[in-house]
């Protein structure tokens, strides 16, 4: 029985039976055997063939991972816990999106405090015009997923409204290529903002402006699943959600 993942990955990637044999310092045939044979490679093997071909190892390996190992590595993960969404110092945001390389993500309901800050705006499109894919989800206006947010806070209507002027602040930027901005009609138990491999993710708190509740700022580690966790939900929210008409 082969390892159908590891065998997709090399060949998604271009990479060779000798390049791994390389990467790994091991025999061609050993690595033959960890493909065709479905084989496992010890844990330092594993790590380097999941960090050369950027795949998560519990992908490649999804029983070779003990739980006191999942759990190690999803510690690792957590880069820093701030109590309260204000608290986050601002030049995080700022650095963070200026860091990008691949793509930058946001899904919210209305995230006004990205939306109002001009310079924040210039700076995702110019990513988005450097080459880095900018993906933004606001809250749908008219869903009665906003609609309860906006009971649940205390704002009701507020809350549709502030979706409504967060589409016109993004205005400037909608055209660029490589922006792309959706509405999504989900109940959100968190904002995600997600820049390459990095993630702060907003819990949301009942009865709780998204403001005060804390921010965990994550980055991916291999073997590490709390920021694949958080990648998944971002892209099942996505594939759902209907672009805005321009």
């Amino acid at each position: 029985m082969a390892n159908e993942r590891l065998r997709a990955a090399l060949l998604e990637r271009g990479v060779t039976i000798g390049d791994l044999a390389t990467v790994t310092e091991v025999d061609p045939k050993t690595v033959e055997r960890w493909v065709t044979q479905a084989r496992r490679p010890y844990r330092k093997h594993r790590y380097a063939i999941a960090t050369f071909l950027q795949v998560d190892e519990s992908y490649l390996w999804p029983d070779a991972l003990t739980p006191e190992q999942v759990t190690a590595a999803g510690e690792s993960e957590i880069v820093h816990v701030y109590p309260h969404r204000w608290a986050v110092p601002r030049d995080i945001w700022g650095r963070l999106f200026t860091e990008a390389k691949r793509e930058i993500g946001i899904l919210v309901y209305s995230g006004m405090f990205l939306a109002d800050d001009a310079g924040m705006i210039k700076l995702l499109g110019d990513k988005a015009a450097g080459g880095v894919q900018v993906r933004i989800l606001l809250g749908d206006p008219d869903s009665p997923e906003v609609a309860r947010r906006g009971a649940d806070e205390g704002i009701d209507d507020a809350m549709a409204a502030k979706v409504r002027n967060a589409l016109v602040l993004y205005r400037p930027i909608r055209d660029i290529e490589g922006v792309e901005i959706r509405l999504h009609g989900t109940t959100l138990y968190n904002s995600i903002y997600r820049i390459d491999d990095q993630f702060l993710v907003n819990p949301h708190v009942y009865g709780q402006p998204a403001a005060n509740a804390p921010v965990l700022h994550l980055k991916k580690v291999i073997g590490g699943d709390m920021v694949t966790t958080y990648a998944a939900s971002f892209e099942r929210v996505w594939e759902q959600a209907r672009p805005v008409e321009s």
